[in-house]
């Protein structure tokens, strides 16, 4: 499969210095690049199917009028929360 490239970008000398000052031992720009374009498609490919998930949520709720009261959703979320927190070691200050 033959290889495409994604364009150049302009940025100013000292951005480019500050990304340049993050990269990873023996990692290129041009590497450094590509994961964080993928990184973003990634993550907008995660956004997107959130999105999609909470609105065919919300029109089966309409559709069906079984709503989920928000106190009873944030009180299960706490419950949740404070049992991970309970499972955690605990650490020496």
């Amino acid at each position: 499969m033959k290889t495409a490239t994604i364009p150049s970008v302009r940025v100013e000398p000292e951005f480019r210095a500050e990304v340049e000052s993050v990269l990873a031992e023996g990692e290129s720009l041009s590497e450094f690049v590509e994961a964080s374009v993928r990184a973003s498609v990634e993550r907008r490919r995660t956004q997107a199917e959130f999105i999609a998930r909470g609105l065919r949520s919300r029109d089966e709720a309409q559709r069906t009028g079984d709503y989920v009261d928000a106190d009873d959703v944030v009180a299960r979320l706490q419950r949740k929360l404070d049992a991970a927190r309970g499972r955690m070691p605990k650490t020496r200050k």
